[in-house]
């Protein structure tokens, strides 16, 4: 049973988002606590991702946290097991 309200939400071109939906309207979607992901190992794609999370999480790299974020061009939103989220929190925040 998932005990946690974090999703992947995968758009059209403005990336890929790890964080918690606040609400959803067609393909806008306002999440919070919100991550984007540029890039991850140790998962072969988005849905293992969810399910999984990562093996390498020293390899992957996601931005820093925003408290909101709205995206406009939602195509995919997959939620994440316990098991992903614990894995996917432990990547440190990553800045060029």
């Amino acid at each position: 049973m998932r005990t946690n309200n974090k999703f992947i939400v995968r758009c059209d071109r403005s990336g890929v988002f790890y964080g918690e939906i606040e609400s959803r309207n067609g393909r806008e979607v306002t999440m919070k606590n919100v991550r984007q992901i540029w890039c991850w190992y140790g998962a072969a794609a988005l849905p293992q991702l969810a399910a999984e999370g990562t093996t390498r999480p020293h390899d992957c790299k996601f931005t820093i946290t925003l408290e909101e974020l709205t995206v406009l061009d939602c195509i995919e939103y997959i939620p994440c097991s316990d098991k992903a989220v614990k894995s996917l929190d432990s990547v440190k925040e990553w800045r060029a």
